[in-house]
């Protein structure tokens, strides 16, 4: 099993409350869930209007498979207008025993 886990540091301009961040956020995780099936979740500054960090999770039996995934949800991402991507880091966890 091979598990690859990303981190997007976002920045969202646009927003003047969190009430609006949240407008952008949550579309963002349930169409990473919808539309490639991985775990996606909000995981750090949950408290400032205009950024966000976002976590997500996709697990494979071939690294590869994993690899491809996270470059489409990489891609899609990049493509929302409202939202700068600041940053990423991407993290294996070998469960090769």
């Amino acid at each position: 099993m091979h598990v690859l886990a990303v981190v997007y540091d976002l920045h969202i301009p646009g927003c003047q409350s969190l009430k609006e961040r949240r407008s952008v956020l949550r579309p963002l995780l349930s169409d990473l869930a919808r539309r490639f099936g991985v775990s996606a979740a909000e995981t750090g500054h949950t408290d400032l209007w205009q950024r966000a960090e976002v976590g997500m999770a996709v697990v494979s039996g071939q690294p590869g498979q994993c690899r491809s995934l996270a470059d489409d949800v990489d891609r899609f991402i990049w493509s929302i207008p409202e939202i700068e991507v600041v940053g990423s880091s991407s993290h294996w966890l070998n469960t090769e025993e």
